[in-house]
C-alpha cells in the first residue's frame, strides 16, 4: 500500500476512534443522564444526522471545487469548536445543538477522505477504500472499550477525550494532507470547465444501488440506539456493551483473511459481495430479535460484522468506478449522505416502534424491512445496460 494511502489510513483511525468515544453513548447519555425517551433520543440522532447530510453533500462538492485537503481542514476545525462547547457545556439544549453541529462537520470529512483515497490511489480499487473501512474499524475496535472504561469514572470525559483525538487528527492533516492534493486536471474539471456530464446512467445507478444502501443502514443504526438501551435494561453492563463494538472493529481486521478468498472470486462483482452482505445482515438482526444474554448479543455482533465486510466497502468502490471524471466527491457524498440519512430516519423510527410496539416486533419490522434492500441492488446497473454504457468492472 502507498505511504500516501497510509497517512489516510492513520488520519482516518484517529478520527473514528476519537469519534467512539461518542457515538455508541449518545442514546445511553441521553435516555439514562438527562431522562429523555427513545424517541426523543431518535429525533436528536436524526438531527445530528441530518445535518450530516448536508455536510456530505458540501464535503463532496468542496472536494471537488477545492480540493480534500482544505475540505477536511475545514470540517475538523468546525468539529474542534464543537467539542470544545460539549467539554463546557453538555446539559441538554447545548448538547442538541453542538451534537447537531458536529454532525456537520462530520459530515464534510468523510467523503472528501473516502475521495481522496480512490484518487491518489485508483489503481487500488476496492483495497484502496477496503483500507479507510479498516482503518474506522480499528478505531471502532479501541474506541468504544476505551469510552467503557471512561465512561464508568465519569461521562463527561468522553466529550475530553474525543476532543484530544480531533486536535491530534487536525495535525495530521495538516502537516500530512497537503502534498495528497490532487491536480487540478484530476478531479476539478466538470465543476471549473461547468461541462454537462455526458452519461447520466451511472447516477441513475448509483441512486438505485444507494436507496438499498440507505435501508441497509436504517437497521444498523439501531445497535448504537435502541439496541444499546435494551441490551442495559436486560443486564448488559455498559462496559460489556461497548466491548461488542471493540469485538466489531478486532473482528473486521482479524476476518481479513477468511473472507479475502471470498472476495477475491468476486472481485469483478460488487452487487453478489452486496447481496451477501445484505443476507448476513438479515441472519444477524434475526438472531438478536432473540437475545436474551450477554452471549447472544456477542453471537449477533459476529454475524452482523461479516455482513458488513462483505457490503460496506463494496459500495464506495462501485460509487468511483461509476463516477465521471471531476465527480469522485460528488459520487463519494451521495454515499456517505445515503447512509447519514439512514442514520438520521433509524434511531428515531426504531425509538417509536420501540415505544408502541416493543423490541422485538421493532426488530421483526425492520429486518423485514432491510430484506428489501436486495431489490434495487439486483436492479441498479439496468440504467447502464439501457444506456449501453458499461464501466470496467461495475456489476
Amino acid at each position: 500500500m502507498p505511504e500516501k494511502v497510509w497517512l489516510l489510513v492513520i488520519g482516518m483511525f484517529v478520527n473514528v476512534m476519537g469519534n467512539s468515544f461518542l457515538w455508541p453513548l449518545n442514546t445511553i447519555y441521553m435516555h439514562d443522564y438527562l431522562g429523555k425517551s427513545l424517541s426523543v433520543a431518535g429525533l436528536v440522532l436524526m438531527a445530528n444526522a441530518g445535518a450530516g447530510v448536508i455536510g456530505n453533500l458540501l464535503g463532496g462538492y468542496l472536494f471537488d471545487r477545492i480540493g480534500g485537503y482544505k475540505s477536511i481542514i475545514g470540517g475538523i476545525l468546525i468539529s474542534i469548536v464543537a467539542l470544545v462547547g460539549l467539554v463546557f457545556r453538555h446539559d441538554w439544549y447545548p448538547y442538541v445543538t453542538l451534537l447537531t453541529l458536529l454532525g456537520f462537520s462530520g459530515g464534510i470529512i468523510f467523503p472528501s477522505m473516502y475521495a481522496m483515497v480512490g484518487t491518489v490511489w485508483p489503481e487500488g480499487g476496492r483495497k484502496a477504500f477496503n483500507s479507510i473501512y479498516l482503518a474506522q474499524n480499528v478505531g471502532v475496535a479501541i474506541g468504544p472499550a476505551l469510552a467503557g472504561f471512561v465512561a464508568v469514572a465519569s461521562i463527561d470525559y468522553i466529550f475530553s477525550a474525543n476532543l484530544v483525538f480531533y486536535v491530534l487528527f487536525f495535525f495530521i492533516a495538516l502537516f500530512g494532507y497537503k502534498k495528497l492534493e490532487i491536480a487540478p486536471d484530476r478531479h476539478t474539471n466538470v465543476i471549473r470547465e461547468k461541462k454537462k456530464i455526458k452519461h447520466k446512467a451511472p447516477f441513475y445507478a448509483l441512486l438505485i444501488v444507494t436507496s438499498g444502501y440507505l435501508l441497509t443502514w436504517l437497521i444498523y443504526s439501531q445497535w448504537p440506539t435502541t439496541i444499546s438501551t435494551h441490551a442495559l435494561s436486560i443486564g448488559v453492563t455498559l462496559t460489556e456493551y461497548s466491548f461488542l463494538w471493540t469485538l466489531n472493529g478486532l473482528l473486521i481486521v482479524a476476518g481479513q483473511p477468511l473472507i479475502n478468498p471470498i472476495i477475491k472470486r468476486l472481485e469483478h462483482r460488487l452487487k453478489a459481495q452486496i447481496i451477501i452482505g445484505i443476507a448476513i445482515f438479515i441472519i444477524s438482526f434475526l438472531v438478536v430479535s432473540y437475545a436474551g444474554t450477554f452471549t447472544m448479543f456477542i453471537v449477533a455482533m459476529v454475524i452482523l460484522t461479516f455482513g458488513e465486510m462483505f457490503a460496506w466497502p463494496a459500495i464506495p468502490t462501485l460509487a468511483s468506478k461509476l463516477a465521471p471524471k471531476g465527480r469522485d466527491g460528488f459520487y463519494q457524498g451521495i454515499v456517505n449522505s445515503t447512509a447519514t440519512i439512514g442514520r438520521m430516519i433509524g434511531p428515531f423510527a426504531g425509538g417509536v416502534l420501540v415505544d408502541l410496539y416493543g423490541m422485538q416486533v421493532m426488530l421483526f419490522i425492520l429486518t423485514a424491512l432491510v430484506s428489501i434492500a436486495i431489490i434495487p441492488t439486483l436492479l441498479y446497473d439496468r440504467p447502464l445496460k439501457k444506456a449501453g454504457y458499461t464501466p470496467e468492472n461495475h456489476s
